[in-house]
C-alpha cells in the first residue's frame, strides 16, 4: 500500500487529545497517507514499510508547529529585511526547530517602510516558504505600545490597509489593531476594511475599555460571518501583554477577550515562554477558555537562536540579556541591557510548548495550541498543523524532553544544523 519512496516516522505519536505510544506516520508525495498506531497500520496494509523502520526510544512525533506571531530569528528581523533571501534566514532558524508554518510579523513603522517590507516578505509567501504576513500596527495605543515606535503610531487608515494588502500580494493574513484608536471600529473603519480585503483583525496593544473591546469583537465576528471568510475566529494579540491590566473595577480588554474566547468567538494568543507570562497564567487561561481557543506563539525577534547582545526591531533598538529582550531608551543608547518594555521573544515555538507542559498543560493540549488551533485561524485546518490523511507532511520528532531531533516539511527532511 506504500511506495518505495514513502516517508515513515515511528515514535510516540501526539494526537489532538491523546498520545499513541507505538505510533507511526506514513507519507507519500509530500502528503500524509496514514497516522495512527502501528497495529492499525499493519492491519490496513502498511506492514512492509512500517516494519522496516524502528522507533527511536523515548521520542515524540508531532505535527509541524504553526506560529501566528513571529518577527524573526537567527539574527534576522523581518521588519528590517531588504531581500527575500535575507528574510529566509530567519524563517529557516525557526523551521530547524520544528516550526514548519509561520506568519512573518511586521512592527509599526512609517507607511512607506511597511509597504516595502510587505513586498519583500510577500516573495517568501509566493514561494511557499511562509504562510503569509502579520502586521502588528500602526493603529495601536500610545500608552500600551510596548516596543513600537511612538512616532509612527497613527489613527486608523483604510487607505493604508488596502495599500498594505496590495503590497503583500494578497498574503497579509492578520493585523493587530486597538479598538479605541480613532478610525478603527464602526462603519467605514479599519476593522471593516480588513475583513473586506480578506485580512483577520486581531485585538491588541490596547488601553481600551471592556466595552470598546466588546464592540470590536462583535463587529468583526459579524463581518467575518457575513463575508463567509475561511479565516477566524479573530484573535487577541498576545493576551495580557501590551494591554491594560485586568482590574476588578476596571476590567479592560482582557475580560472581554476571555469572555469571547470562552464562547468560541476569539482565539487568544499566549506567549508562554516563561518570560512574558507566569506559568499559572498560562495554565489558568487553558482551563478558562479551553485548548481550542488558545494559540501559543513566540513573538520572536532577531535574537531567537542567538546570543545576548544588541538587535534591531524595526525603528527600535533592543538589548537582550539572559534571553530577555527589552527596548533600549533613546537616552541610554549605549546600554547593554535596558529597563524598557519587553521587546518580543527569543524562544522557538517548541520551547513555548515545553514551557506550557511544564506549567501543567497536558502535552496533547499544548501541541494542539501550537498546531491545529493556529492552522484553523489561518483557514488551513486539515492542511497544516495536523497529521491526518491528506494533510501536508510536516512532522516534528523530539526527544522525551521535547527537544527537536528531526524536522520534515512537505515530506522532505529539513537540515537541523
Amino acid at each position: 500500500m506504500t511506495d518505495s519512496g514513502a516517508l515513515v516516522v515511528r515514535g510516540r505519536l501526539v494526537r489532538p487529545s491523546s498520545v499513541v505510544d507505538d505510533g507511526v506516520v506514513v507519507a507519500s508525495g509530500g502528503r500524509v497517507t496514514f497516522a495512527g498506531s502501528v497495529s492499525d497500520a499493519l492491519a490496513t496494509g502498511y506492514g512492509p514499510a512500517v516494519e522496516t523502520v524502528q522507533p527511536a526510544p523515548d521520542t515524540y512525533v508531532l505535527p509541524g508547529l504553526v506560529d501566528l506571531h513571529n518577527h524573526g530569528g537567527g539574527g534576522v528581523s523581518f521588519p528590517d529585511v531588504t531581500t527575500a533571501d535575507e528574510a529566509l534566514v530567519g524563517v529557516l532558524e525557526h523551521r530547524r526547530h520544528g516550526t514548519t508554518a509561520l506568519l512573518a510579523s511586521l512592527v509599526t513603522a512609517r507607511p512607506e517602510v511597511l509597504l516595502k517590507r510587505a513586498a519583500v516578505l510577500a516573495e517568501l509567501a509566493v514561494a511557499g516558504e511562509i504562510e503569509g504576513l502579520h502586521a502588528e500596527g500602526p493603529f495601536l495605543s500610545h500608552r500600551r505600545r510596548g516596543a513600537h515606535n511612538p512616532a509612527d503610531l497613527q489613527e486608523g487608515s483604510t487607505t493604508l490597509v488596502r495599500d498594505l494588502a496590495e503590497a503583500a500580494h494578497g498574503f497579509l493574513r492578520t493585523m493587530t489593531i486597538a479598538p479605541e484608536v480613532p478610525g478603527v471600529t464602526g462603519p467605514g473603519g479599519v476593522a471593516e476594511a480588513l475583513v473586506d480585503v480578506g485580512v483577520l483583525p486581531s485585538l491588541g496593544h490596547t488601553d481600551g475599555s471592556t466595552e470598546q473591546a466588546e464592540a470590536l469583537i462583535a463587529q468583526v465576528t459579524e463581518a467575518l460571518a457575513a463575508a463567509g471568510s475561511a479565516l477566524g475566529p479573530m484573535t487577541a494579540t498576545h493576551l495580557f501583554n501590551g494591554m491594560r491590566p485586568l482590574h476588578h473595577r476596571q476590567p479592560g480588554p482582557i475580560a472581554a477577550c476571555l469572555a469571547a474566547a470562552a464562547r468560541g468567538a476569539m482565539v487568544v494568543e499566549l506567549i508562554g515562554d516563561g518570560v512574558h507570562l507566569d506559568a499559572a497564567t498560562v495554565r489558568s487561561v487553558f482551563d478558562m477558555v479551553g485548548t481550542d481557543q488558545v494559540a501559543l506563539v513566540t513573538d520572536a525577534m532577531a535574537a531567537a537562536g542567538m546570543a545576548d547582545g544588541r538587535y534591531e526591531l524595526g525603528p527600535m533598538s533592543v538589548a537582550v540579556l539572559d534571553g530577555v529582550a527589552r527596548v533600549v531608551p533613546e537616552a541610554d543608547s549605549s546600554a547593554v541591557q535596558a529597563e524598557g518594555p519587553i521587546a518580543g521573544g527569543t524562544a522557538h515555538l517548541i520551547d513555548v510548548v515545553r514551557c506550557a507542559v511544564a506549567a501543567g498543560v497536558p502535552l496533547p493540549d499544548a501541541v494542539r495550541s501550537a498546531t491545529a488551533v493556529p492552522a484553523r485561524v489561518l483557514g488551513l485546518a486539515g492542511e497544516v498543523g495536523c497529521l491526518e490523511p491528506g494533510a501536508r507532511a510536516d512532522v516534528l520528532v523530539t526527544d522525551g524532553d521535547l527537544r527537536p531531533l528531526r524536522v520534515v516539511r512537505h515530506g522532505v527532511d529539513v537540515a537541523t544544523t
